[in-house]
């Protein structure tokens, strides 16, 4: 019997981008928090520290995706821990995305200009408000546009979510292709779907980035720069 695409199967794949958002979203979160940490760790003062965050970022950047989802949905219950393919799919994107924004960050608070830290020193300010005081309202504006970038990797990065049996977008689209074997009208709805997820992501970066004001921080003193 042919069956052909009906409201059903639409309503199917809108189901499916809601759970990508949602996983996009969680490992955002999660990521965003992780990596704040781990941009953190990478200039420490203390040089044990940089050199374990260090090691850490480059084990998850040198390892698939795929392959730390295997490890979290199959390993996990190996060791007692009972886990769900949505909590699975969330700790794995949470500890891929976390890598790449700590680095993120880490990047751009280290392009603050070296006047600002050495001005905010001259103030007497303690490490942690040099930090949130003067170094990371400027690091945010460099972060903006990286970051937003990022996400949309994000969002895309979830379709291998179905690889540990979560159903989102790209599975529900393999799911409906493998009852009605239309391929190529339910790819290209997929990739609509997704296009539509991903577009006002990057407009929005692109705006973030040309509406931020320019903002100098009054509680610095002008600094010179140095002639070397």
């Amino acid at each position: 019997m042919n069956i052909s695409l009906n409201f059903a199967h639409i309503q199917f794949l809108l189901e499916g981008a809601v759970w990508t958002a949602i996983l996009s979203l969680m490992a955002f979160g999660g990521g965003g928090l992780v990596g704040f940490l781990l941009a953190l760790g990478r200039i420490a003062p203390v040089r044990i520290v940089r050199l374990v965050v260090a090691t850490w970022v480059q084990l998850i950047q040198g390892t698939p995706l795929l392959i730390i989802m295997f490890m979290v949905y199959f390993g996990l219950p190996q060791l007692g821990f009972s886990i769900s393919p949505l909590l699975a799919a969330g700790v794995s994107l949470t500890i891929y995305a976390s890598a790449y924004l700590g680095e993120i960050w880490r990047g751009c608070i280290q392009a603050v200009p070296c006047a600002q830290w050495e001005a905010a020193e001259c103030l007497a300010l303690s490490r942690v408000q040099r930090m949130f005081k003067v170094i990371l309202p400027q690091a945010i504006k460099l972060a903006t546009p990286p970051t937003v970038g990022f996400s949309v990797q994000i969002i895309k990065n979830t379709s291998l979510a179905s690889v540990v049996g979560f159903v989102e977008l790209a599975r529900a689209g393999q799911l409906i292709n493998n009852s009605i074997f239309e391929p190529f009208i339910i790819y290209l709805i997929v990739a609509t779907v997704y296009f539509c997820l991903c577009f006002p992501v990057s407009v929005l970066s692109r705006r973030l980035e040309q509406a931020a004001p320019e903002k100098k921080n009054k509680l610095l003193p002008t600094v010179s720069p140095r002639i070397n």
